[in-house]
C-alpha cells in the first residue's frame, strides 16, 4: 500500500479515548480518521472506504443497559451489513469498552453476529484502575499481536471487565483455536482462564481489556521497563501493507 492505510476511530456519545488511540495510529504510520458515532449511522456506505475499524475505550452512552451494550444495538441496526463485509477482509480492533461492544454485538468470538461470551463485572466488585502483566499467545492467528513479545505490560481501567463463556466447550474452543490472544499473568477481575483479549478465527477481528494506547512510551510505564502498546498497531499496519 503506497499510501498510508486508513483507520476509521469510532468516537462520541461517552468514548474518551479516541485521541490517544489516533495518536498511537498516526505513529504506527497510518492515517487515523475519527469518526463520530451519529455521521456513521448516518452514511454506513462509508465505512468501506476505511482499511481498518477501532472501537476506543470509554463509556459509550454511560454503559447505560450494560457496558457497550446501547452502542452495539444501534450499531447492529444501522450498520450490520457494512460490518459483515468489513470482517471478512479488514481489521479490526476494540479497547475496553470497545471490546465490550463487539461481543454484545456477536462479532466476537466468531463474527457471526451471535453472542456466545460476555464481560460481566471483575469479581471484586468494583472498578479495577491499574497495571497489570499479560502473555500473548505465540501461536494465534491475531494480526493485531505478531510484533508483540511473549510478555509485557499495559494498564487496565474496567468495572466490567471479567471474561466468561456461556458454555465450558467454547472456553476450550477458543483456547485450543488459539482464539485467547492474551491472558493475565495472574487472577486480576476472575476471568475464566485469565483472559485479556481475544481474536476471532480469521485474526481479523481482535479486542482486549487493557488499554494499548496508554503505554506507547516507556516513560508511561509506573515502573522501568519498555512499553509495547505501539506493537498492536504497528502489527496491524504491517498486515495491511503485505496484504494491500
Amino acid at each position: 500500500m503506497s499510501i498510508k492505510p486508513k483507520f476509521l476511530v469510532l468516537w462520541g456519545d461517552g468514548i474518551n479515548c479516541e485521541n490517544e488511540t489516533a495518536r498511537a495510529i498516526e505513529l504506527a504510520g497510518a492515517e487515523a480518521c475519527k469518526v463520530h458515532v451519529n455521521a456513521l449511522l448516518e452514511e454506513p456506505a462509508q465505512l468501506g472506504s476505511y482499511q481498518a475499524l477501532v472501537i476506543p475505550g470509554g463509556f459509550s452512552f454511560g454503559d447505560h443497559l450494560g457496558s457497550g451494550q446501547v452502542l452495539a444495538l444501534k450499531l447492529e441496526l444501522r450498520l450490520k451489513n457494512e460490518l459483515q463485509e468489513f470482517v471478512k477482509t479488514k481489521p479490526v480492533m476494540g479497547i475496553c469498552n470497545g471490546f465490550q461492544t463487539l461481543v454484545k454485538l456477536g462479532l466476537l468470538p466468531d463474527a457471526d453476529f451471535q453472542r456466545s461470551c460476555a464481560l460481566v463485572k471483575n469479581e471484586q466488585g468494583h472498578f479495577i484502575d491499574r497495571w497489570i502483566e499479560v502473555q500473548r499467545n505465540e501461536n494465534s492467528p491475531c494480526v493485531w499481536t505478531k510484533n508483540l513479545p511473549t510478555q509485557f505490560a499495559l494498564p487496565i481501567r474496567h468495572g466490567e471487565g471479567r471474561f466468561v463463556c456461556q458454555d465450558e466447550s467454547l472456553l476450550n474452543r477458543l483456547i485450543n483455536n488459539n482464539q485467547a490472544v492474551l491472558r493475565y499473568t495472574e487472577d486480576v477481575n476472575g476471568a475464566q482462564a485469565q483472559i485479556a483479549g481475544i481474536c476471532d478465527p480469521s485474526g481479523l477481528v481482535f479486542a482486549l481489556m487493557p488499554h494499548p494506547e496508554a503505554a506507547l512510551h516507556d516513560w508511561h510505564l509506573p515502573m522501568p521497563g519498555k512499553a509495547y502498546g505501539l506493537e498492536f498497531f504497528k502489527s496491524a499496519v504491517q498486515y495491511l501493507r503485505s496484504h494491500s
